[in-house]
C-alpha cells in the first residue's frame, strides 16, 4: 500500500487550513442570554461545589445556563442528569480547573464526570480519575446527544473517555490514556485534538462499539496530533462494523506499522471501517498497515471533514454574549446550599 500521507507540509497545511475554515462556518451562531452561576471554593460565588450548581437547575429546563467556575482543584463526582439540558460548565484555562476522582470498575459507575443530559458544552476543564493502571476508571462519560467539549483536558489510564451514544463535538482538547482510552459507540468528531497514548505495547488508542452497518455512529479524528510513551495501535473493534477514521493528523513514531487490530476476532476484519486520509508523521507511512484497513478517497472523505457528520450546524452554538441571574428558584437553593 502507498503511504497514506503528504510529503509537502505546505499542502497539508494549506488543505487543512480550508477544510478547518469551511467547519468553522458551520458553527451555529447563538447568542441568546444565559443564565449566570458561579462557583468558587473561597465561598465568594453563588455555590463552592460544582454538583451544587448543577443541582439548583430546574428539571426540564429550557434556558441556558452557565456555570462559571473559578479555579480550585474540585474533588467531586459529578453528575449532569438527563432532565437538565443547557447548561454550560466552564473554567478560564483547563490548568487551573480541576474536577478530580479516583474511582474503578464499571465504566458506568466509575466517571469523574457523567453527561447524560443533551445540549451540554464542557469548556476550559481538567476531568481526571487518578486510579491509575489495573482496572476500568473512566474519567469522562458522555451520554447525552448534541455535547462539545472545548479546550478540556481529559486523563486517566484504561477507558478514559467513554464516548457513549449522542452526536458529540471535542475541539482543541487533550485526551490521555493506555487502553481502550476513547470508546463507546457515539458519532463524534475530534477536532485539532492532541490524543496522548500511555501505552507500553500494544495497547489500542480507541474502541469503537458501532454493532451494525445501519447505525450512523463512528470517531472521526481531523487534524489531531497522537503521541504517546512507547508504542500503540490506533484501534481495535468493540462492536463488529467499529468505525475510525483519522484524516490530516499527525501521527508520531508511537503508532505501530499495522496501524489496527482486529482484537482476536478474524471475523471483524471484514466488517469494521477503518480509513486514514492525508495523515503525516512517522507513524502514518501506510506500507505495512493491516490490509483490512485502507484510506479513503477524496470523495469518500468529504462527508468526515465537516461537521455535517453530527448535524453540527444546528447544535453546535457559541458562548453567550450576555448574561442574567438567576430566577428565584435557583437563588433560593443557592442560598440553602451556599
Amino acid at each position: 500500500m502507498a503511504p497514506a500521507y503528504s510529503s509537502c507540509g505546505c499542502i497539508f497545511v494549506m488543505t487543512l487550513f480550508m477544510f478547518i475554515l469551511a467547519s468553522s462556518r458551520a458553527d451555529a451562531a447563538v447568542t441568546s442570554t444565559a443564565v449566570l452561576i458561579t462557583v468558587d471554593q473561597s465561598g465568594n460565588g453563588d455555590y463552592k461545589k460544582i454538583q451544587d450548581a448543577i443541582d439548583s437547575v430546574p428539571s426540564n429546563n429550557n434556558e441556558l445556563v452557565y456555570i462559571s467556575v473559578k479555579p480550585g482543584v474540585y474533588e467531586e463526582k459529578i453528575v449532569v442528569p438527563a432532565d437538565k439540558s443547557f447548561i454550560t460548565i466552564s473554567g478560564l484555562k483547563a490548568n487551573n480547573v480541576i474536577i478530580t476522582w479516583n474511582d474503578s470498575g464499571n465504566i458506568f459507575e466509575s466517571p469523574t464526570f457523567s453527561v447524560l443530559a443533551s445540549d451540554f458544552v464542557g469548556r476550559y476543564l481538567t476531568i481526571q480519575n487518578t486510579f491509575g493502571p489495573g482496572a476500568r476508571a473512566v474519567a469522562l462519560r458522555v451520554s447525552g446527544d448534541r455535547t462539545s467539549f472545548i479546550g478540556c483536558r481529559i486523563l486517566s489510564y484504561q477507558d478514559t473517555l467513554l464516548d457513549d451514544t449522542g452526536r458529540h463535538y471535542y475541539k482543541n482538547c487533550y485526551i490521555e490514556g493506555a487502553v481502550d482510552f476513547i470508546f463507546g459507540n457515539a458519532a463524534s468528531l475530534f477536532e485539532r485534538c492532541h490524543v496522548h497514548t500511555l501505552s507500553e505495547g500494544d495497547a489500542a488508542i480507541t474502541a469503537q462499539r458501532r454493532e451494525s452497518p445501519s447505525e450512523n455512529t463512528g470517531f472521526t479524528f481531523l487534524g489531531c496530533k497522537i503521541t504517546g510513551v512507547r508504542t500503540a495501535v490506533l484501534g481495535r473493534p468493540w462492536g463488529a462494523y467499529s468505525r475510525v477514521i483519522f484524516a490530516f493528523s499527525y501521527m508520531s513514531n508511537v503508532i505501530l506499522p499495522q496501524g489496527w487490530d482486529d482484537w482476536g476476532d478474524l471475523s471483524k476484519q471484514s466488517t469494521v471501517f477503518y480509513r486514514e486520509y492525508k495523515c503525516y508523521g512517522p507513524g502514518a507511512n501506510a506500507r505495512k498497515r493491516v490490509e483490512w484497513s485502507g484510506k479513503l478517497t477524496d470523495n469518500e472523505a468529504g462527508i468526515f471533514l465537516t461537521k455535517n457528520m453530527i448535524g453540527g450546524r444546528s447544535w453546535i452554538r457559541s458562548t453567550p454574549t450576555r448574561f442574567k441571574k438567576a430566577s428565584t428558584a435557583i437563588s433560593n437553593n443557592s442560598t440553602r446550599h451556599a
